[in-house]
C-alpha cells in the first residue's frame, strides 16, 4: 500500500499519511468488508479514493504541482541534473501519460496487481483495465522511440 501511497503522492511523508488515514478507515469500515473477497483490493480502493477525495477539494493539488513541476524542469533530459538513470527516465515517461493510463500501468505493473484486482480498484471491467494497460504500453513505446529518433537539445541556459 505505501508503495502505491507514495505513487499518489510523490512525497514520503505524505504517502505515509495516506497509508494511515487508510488504514483507519478500512479499520472504520471492517464491517463493511465481505468475508472471501480481496482484502488488498478493498484496502487499496479505499487508499485511492481518499487520495481522489484530497485532490478534488484541492487541499494538496497546488503543492504537488509545483513539486512536480520543480522535479520535471531538474529531472528533464538535457539540463545538468539529469544522469540518465532508467528509473528517473522511467517516472518522467509515466508522467507523459494521461492519469488514468498512467494508474493502470502503475497498478498491474508496480503494484503486481492482478487486472482483476486492478479493475476492481478502478471500478471497471476486467477488459477496460487491459485495453489501458496496452494502450500505456504502447503510448510508452512511441514516446521512447520519438526519444531515440531526436535525442534532447541541450541544456541552452548554459
Amino acid at each position: 500500500m505505501r508503495g502505491g501511497a507514495r505513487f499518489y503522492t510523490r512525497d514520503p511523508a505524505q504517502a505515509d499519511d495516506l497509508v494511515q488515514e487508510t488504514v483507519l478507515r478500512a479499520l472504520a469500515a471492517a464491517d463493511t468488508f465481505l468475508p472471501g473477497s480481496n482484502m488488498r483490493a478493498w484496502c487499496f480502493t479505499i487508499l485511492r479514493n481518499f487520495f481522489l477525495e484530497q485532490m478534488r477539494k484541492g487541499k494538496k493539488e497546488r503543492e504537488l504541482l509545483a513539486q512536480y513541476s520543480k522535479d520535471t524542469e531538474q529531472s528533464a533530459p538535457g539540463s545538468a541534473a539529469w544522469e540518465g538513470e532508467d528509473v528517473q527516465e522511467l517516472e518522467n515517461l509515466l508522467w507523459q501519460l494521461s492519469p488514468v493510463l498512467r494508474e493502470a500501468l502503475v497498478l498491474i505493473g508496480a503494484q503486481e496487481m492482478t487486472y482483476a484486482e486492478a479493475a476492481q480498484v478502478c471500478g471497471v471491467e476486467v477488459g477496460t483495465m487491459k485495453a489501458r494497460v496496452s494502450r500505456a504500453r504502447s503510448m510508452l513505446r512511441t514516446i521512447m522511440e520519438h526519444r531515440a529518433q531526436d535525442p534532447a537539445p541541450s541544456d541552452r541556459r548554459s
